[in-house]
């Protein structure tokens, strides 16, 4: 694995720090972020693809990325289908 640093938001301060790398290896995106609350969770547990499994699986979690991280995420983005090329 190999992680390419791509930002961190802005507006970071004590609460937390979301942030944005690129696995350049597999074009991955790996995030940091908030845990969803409980009420985005179980919004979330309802609207699934169909036929597929109500819930979060165990192994998955639901992160909140802040509007703020979105110019970072383009540049994963970015990144990730220039790995891919």
């Amino acid at each position: 694995m190999n992680l390419r640093f791509i930002g961190i938001d802005p507006d970071t301060g004590q609460s937390g720090s979301p942030t944005a790398w690129i696995d350049e290896t597999t074009a991955d995106i790996v995030l940091q972020s908030y845990t969803a609350d409980e009420a985005t969770r179980a919004q979330c547990s309802e609207h699934t693809a169909p036929g597929h499994a109500k819930g979060i699986p165990d192994h998955e979690s639901v992160i909140r990325i802040p509007a703020r991280l979105v110019p970072m995420l383009r540049e994963a983005c970015n990144a990730a289908e220039r790995t891919q090329l």
